[in-house]
């Protein structure tokens, strides 16, 4: 029961994290585009990754194997970030919003293969 409540919590925070990059045409601001060395058009890909892997976190009550989907697009995009972060020189304190929902999927995920 945790796990459905944890993947509903993970998957509507991507989603909507993912909608906003999407709606913003990937622009998230000149200051974050220098920092992370982004460009618009792979903000817009993370953020399709972001909102398709969060929806596919709604059906955790019915398929394992879409919620793992789920789950594997979500880290990619949050290992990228979190590299992206270290890159950068941030402290945990900025990286840790990645940390967190990277290491609540990577628990569902292993979770998915218990019976």
């Amino acid at each position: 029961m945790l796990r459905h409540v944890v993947n509903f919590y993970v998957g509507k925070n991507m989603f909507d994290n993912g909608l906003q990059k999407i709606q913003n045409d990937g622009e998230l601001g000149e200051d974050f585009e220098e920092k992370f060395n982004v460009d618009s058009t792979q903000m817009k890909a993370a953020g399709y990754f972001e909102a398709i892997g969060g929806a596919l976190l709604f059906f955790t009550l019915f398929s394992k194997t879409l919620v793992r989907i789920g789950i594997i697009m979500m880290n990619i995009v949050l290992g990228a970030a979190i590299f992206k972060h270290y890159k950068s020189g941030d402290s945990f304190e900025e990286t840790k919003g990645a940390l967190k929902f990277f290491s609540l999927n990577t628990l569902s995920f292993l979770e998915t293969f218990r019976k």
